[in-house]
């Protein structure tokens, strides 16, 4: 099976991602594009034969496709956040930036790599636009819940673009990463948790009322 095919749904799930208007919606699309994360990660162990990448591949299905979906769903239950995700910038256009992104990706990594002609120019495009979509999200959507998204989709991004250009980061590396990524969603979930305590309410356009 090609790779490609599951690179290829990672960039539809960027779409459906700045498409979505509630947070269940939002969620889904993320959990999404780590599954098809995941399987492009297992075939290429199941190619090389690495068992280092099976268990990349392991801890990527853990994390990201069951226990970081579960833990921000709680997040939303518990909290009893509205769905609606509060868009500074409305879906069509955000969809229509996104497009612009992919374009601007495909323009700068065809400048160092053919694109058309290898997997890993594909994936050179494919993870800048995630990496772009990724922090657009987090600066043009309302609920805080979103940035935690829109960083861990940044990651998925750089996971991609890291294996596009070098061929892989360290295998301690990865580990180092994912814990890191997955402690920093827990303490961005418990920060949120708090702020709604507090206000009574998750936006962060709100908080802007802070300031001194």
């Amino acid at each position: 099976m090609q790779i490609d095919i599951f690179l290829f749904g990672m960039l539809i799930a960027n779409f459906l991602m700045v498409a979505a208007k509630r947070i269940s919606a939002l969620i889904n699309g993320f959990c999404l594009q780590a599954l098809l994360l995941f399987l492009a990660t297992l075939i290429l162990a199941i190619r090389s034969k690495n068992i280092e990448l099976y268990i990349v591949a392991f801890l990527l299905f853990l994390l990201k496709v069951v226990l970081v979906p579960y833990f921000l769903r709680r997040i939303v239950k518990r909290i009893k956040v509205e769905e609606n995700l509060g868009l500074f910038v409305n879906s069509a256009l955000s969809l229509f930036l996104v497009l612009i992104f992919t374009y601007m990706a495909y323009l700068f990594a065809s400048t160092f790599m053919p694109v058309g002609e290898s997997v890993n120019g594909i994936s050179c495009v494919i993870s800048l636009s995630v990496m772009m979509t990724g922090v657009f999200m987090m600066i043009s959507r309302i609920k805080a819940l979103t940035q935690i998204i829109g960083l861990l989709v940044i990651e998925n991004g750089l996971f991609v673009f890291a294996a596009a250009v070098s061929g892989g980061m360290p295998f301690i590396v990865e580990i180092a990463i994912f814990f890191d990524v997955f402690v920093c969603v827990i303490i961005l979930g418990i920060f949120v948790y708090r702020i709604n305590r507090l206000f009574t309410h998750i936006d962060v356009n709100k908080l802007r009322n802070l300031k001194g």
